[in-house]
């Protein structure tokens, strides 16, 4: 209660056509999806590293030969 006898309400409160207008929901969606994004790659990092299967080739091998021996392995 404040000091004139009219309670006071605690914490921030704001009118309700500030919560209709358009610029907060555009502010409270680009927050939605950014703690959405800050999750995901927090999840992310804590898993462990996933890796290339076997059958894949590796980045640094060539997909076909340049060899003038066009028969000569890889």
């Amino acid at each position: 209660m404040s000091l004139t006898g009219v309670p006071v309400p605690t914490g921030i409160l704001f009118p309700q056509s500030l919560l209709n207008s358009e610029w907060f929901a555009i502010l409270a969606t680009f927050v939605a999806i950014n703690t959405v994004m800050y999750a995901a790659l927090a999840v992310a990092k804590v898993l462990p590293k996933v890796h290339r299967p076997g059958w894949l080739r590796p980045r640094h091998e060539r997909g076909e030969t340049r060899s003038i021996h066009p028969d000569a392995p890889r």
